[in-house]
């Protein structure tokens, strides 16, 4: 073989290995893990069972635990998560019109019904004068909780308060109660400090509090508060986002929540 043959043989051996490379690349991108943020307890205990779903279809998730409900927004919009799935559709447009995020609700997952638990009273009608209440201190849950407490009839809040509702929109408190902002995850372990607290279900859930049980008061299920799985709003038509809603809404996860978490936790597809 002369040595222009050599070169168009070393030449040919080198576009073959480039071929045969590149669907090794594709393979691997495919492979690539889906991360998905979550919040510690109900909400990361079902996306195992969705991931063990989802892996079936091809889809490989892996699950990153968050204690607070911030940063799993912040991580997505920075681009560490591919999608979260630990809050409801207010407290994601809030996150959006407040910090500018571009991200979008691509299905809905879990209702966790917010409760009012105490450890020194049976019935909130032996609140006294000027009780402690404890509330979530991000707008939207804090909103949510005062809504709950004046459809318990313990305050009246302004007409146009909206689901935004804070402590300067009450209009009406007979009691005089004190109403004491803490961050979600925390009004579990403050009870021994206040006289009741409005707490969120996945909280009251990780916390062991059964809301039939434990529960003096429980909104109602039909309302605004179903969680959804959020994404960046550029990747909502991408296939894996498909492929991670059908998951979610499988018949085996349904059973596994139903089962699992009883009446806390209502299925929302």
């Amino acid at each position: 073989m002369n040595r222009r043959q050599l070169v168009q043989f070393f030449a040919g051996f080198g576009l073959l290995a480039g071929l045969s490379a590149a669907p090794v690349s594709a393979t691997f991108a495919q492979d690539k893990p889906i991360k998905i943020g979550a919040t510690g307890g109900p909400h990361s205990q079902i996306l195992e069972v969705v991931k063990k779903v989802a892996a079936k279809d091809g889809l490989n998730i892996q699950i990153v635990e968050f204690s607070d409900y911030v940063q799993p927004n912040a991580a997505l919009a920075a681009g560490d998560l591919d999608a979260n799935s630990y809050q409801h559709l207010p407290y994601l447009e809030a996150q959006i019109k407040d910090r500018g995020y571009k991200l979008v609700n691509v299905g809905y997952t879990i209702t966790f019904p917010m409760g009012v638990y105490s450890k020194k009273i049976k019935s909130l009608k032996d609140l006294k004068n000027g009780a402690r209440i404890g509330i979530p201190n991000d707008p939207t849950n804090g909103g949510r909780a005062l809504l709950l407490l004046q459809a318990q009839g313990l305050l009246k809040l302004k007409a146009d308060a909206g689901l935004k509702a804070t402590p300067l929109d009450i209009a009406d408190n007979p009691k005089k109660l004190k109403i004491v902002e803490i961050d979600a995850a925390q009004l579990p372990r403050s009870l021994d400090d206040l006289d009741a607290a409005a707490i969120n279900g996945n909280y009251a859930e990780s916390a062991g509090l059964d809301p039939t049980k434990d529960g003096i008061a429980i909104e109602s299920a039909k309302g605004p508060y179903a969680n959804v799985i959020a994404v960046r709003s550029a990747d909502k038509d991408k296939p894996w986002v498909a492929k991670l809603i059908k998951a979610y809404h499988s018949p085996e996860v349904k059973q596994y929540v139903v089962t699992q978490f009883k009446s806390s936790v209502i299925p929302a597809w």
